[in-house]
């Protein structure tokens, strides 16, 4: 399924909707500091919408076909082969890319390569349950013949990122008027119907193996009074 459904999806009523939820919610969740490095892969054309270029000056968006507000440093590659140096990224985000995209567990290695530690990234996709979703492909003759499948859920999301070491702090759902969010670590996996969309925000852990040393069985070095001559407290007994 190419990518266009989604931006037909959101010329429709319900897409305008939730377009203008996620623009709030990206807005409200890209809590780094300015002068750290964003990236977005997959441009959606209306970055404009949640993020400030101007003050945001390392916000870089990387997509296929070079699509990007304007204001918005821009990298055209593929999204399954970053070109950018390892552990270099404090925030990616993934707006509906991953559910368009045939390689997209190898973007998501990808992802976690780039990342810094305790790096966020943050992903949208469409809920595959979400029965406006699969109504509407099936008006449009185009998009029920681009139809693969690709949407993806958001429990199989949230185990690919535990696959890759990744704490998910943040589930949500986006309604028609509202966006219902779930932190910590008791996060449901259900998926509601009347969601249009999911986002999961999780952050790149990196454990270090603490290597174990053998113990030695050296002799005790303390010892009770006497008790190391017992002849002598018998003599002193006699």
């Amino acid at each position: 399924m190419k990518r266009n459904f989604l931006f037909s999806w959101y010329e429709t009523p319900r897409g305008k909707l939730l377009k203008e939820l996620e623009a709030d919610y990206l807005q409200r969740s890209i809590t780094v500091s300015c002068q750290q490095t964003i990236l977005q892969i997959g441009g959606l054309g209306w970055e404009s919408d949640f993020i400030d270029c101007s003050l945001y000056k390392n916000y870089t968006v990387l997509d296929a076909k070079a699509l990007s507000s304007e204001g918005a440093r821009r990298i055209q590659a593929k999204a399954y082969r970053l070109p950018l140096q390892s552990d270099s990224i404090d925030m990616v985000i993934l707006p509906h890319l991953l559910e368009f995209d045939a390689y997209r567990f190898q973007t998501i290695r990808e992802v976690e390569r780039v990342l810094k530690p305790e790096g966020i990234v943050l992903i949208m996709n469409f809920n595959p349950w979400s029965i406006w979703v699969r109504y509407q492909y099936l008006l449009d003759k185009k998009m029920a013949d681009n139809w693969r499948g690709h949407f993806i859920s958001r429990s199989r999301i949230v185990d690919w990122l535990k696959l890759l070491n990744f704490e998910i702090t943040v589930s949500s759902e986006f309604y028609m008027e509202t966006v219902v969010s779930t932190h910590g670590k008791f996060i449901s996996s259900r998926n509601s119907i009347v969601a249009t969309a999911y986002a999961v925000k999780a952050i790149k852990r990196r454990y270090n193996l603490i290597p174990l040393t053998p113990v030695k069985n050296d002799s005790p070095r303390l010892a009770l009074a006497n008790s190391l001559n017992p002849s002598a407290q018998l003599n002193k007994h006699d």
